[in-house]
């Protein structure tokens, strides 16, 4: 059976990213769409939309173009059965080498995250302590009194 393909407008619903950023991938050749129509539409596949999902989730970890691309080839060939044993293995190293960077950098994102929750609680705490002053009835120190 065909692979359905799918206008731009579609595969950006389904993948949470923007046009401007799908026609970027096509231009930069990240991610060029299986087919056109007539009138020059991208037209997308199901294995298009799977290798765009790969590279969404590799952007928060900050990956650069040139490494999704180079995952992608990794990938691509790993799930080619005539791939030759030497060249699986290779494939097969530098997978592993890019599980082992993404393990650190989701780990370096959890750690920022663990900070922003910490101040986000001394922000939340900043803010009932100033509640509960403001609600707190005058001092004579506080009118200027003597007491």
């Amino acid at each position: 059976m065909a692979d359905r393909l799918m206008r731009i407008g579609e595969l950006a619903d389904r993948t949470g990213l923007s046009l401007p950023t799908l026609r970027h991938y096509d231009e930069t050749g990240l991610l060029s769409p299986s087919a056109r129509t007539a009138g020059k539409f991208r037209l997308y596949s199901e294995a298009d939309y799977e290798k765009l999902m790969v590279i969404r989730r590799m952007k928060p970890l900050g990956f650069s173009v040139e490494e999704m691309r180079a995952l992608l080839v990794v990938v691509e060939g790993l799930r080619q059965p005539a791939t030759p044993p030497g060249e699986r293995a290779r494939l097969r190293t530098t997978l592993r080498e890019f599980l082992t960077a993404a393990t650190e950098r989701r780990d370096r994102l959890q750690r920022q995250l663990d900070r922003a929750d910490e101040f986000i609680a001394v922000l939340r705490a900043e803010e009932q302590t100033s509640t509960a002053v403001a609600a707190a009835p005058p001092t004579s120190e506080d009118c200027g009194l003597p007491s």
